[in-house]
């Protein structure tokens, strides 16, 4: 008599599990077991797959190091590199030279009329300055 088993989901997420097997002689016409025995077995990977496994936990680290290794120096870079474009700077002045301008009903003011500004305006031109500095703090 020959038994074979076998597992059928051979995965890697299954690697190390242990299974347990019972395993009960009886004659085919008795019910009354000759005798049991139990069988503990492991899913290993074979040694292909672990040698694909190192190699990979291998490039996870390597690729691991280098993002560190970039992330360390990044902020370097930003400082040389980077910082807020003329236009932004431009647009930030201008607002705030909009915040600066006399309201709509201001009586004594040496600035011409067309050039005071409605409280709708300076709302708009307060959260544009504001996105801005949002921008400028980011980078």
């Amino acid at each position: 008599m020959r038994s074979v088993i076998r597992h059928r989901d051979v995965r890697s997420c299954h690697y190390g599990v242990t299974d347990k097997f019972r395993l009960q002689v009886s004659e085919q016409s008795q019910r009354k077991a000759l005798g049991r025995k139990e069988v503990v077995a492991t899913l290993l990977p074979s040694a292909k797959e672990q040698q694909k496994e190192e190699e990979e936990k291998r490039i996870k680290e390597h690729l691991t190091e280098s993002l560190f290794f970039e992330q360390s120096f990044q902020p370097e870079n930003r400082t040389v590199s980077s910082g807020p474009s003329l236009l932004t700077v431009f647009l930030g002045v201008v607002c705030i030279a909009a915040l600066m301008l006399p309201t709509l009903g201001d009586v004594e003011s040496l600035v011409p009329l067309y050039l005071h500004l409605s409280v709708n305006q300076k709302l708009v031109a307060a959260y544009i300055l504001g996105l801005i500095t949002m921008a400028i703090l980011r980078t």
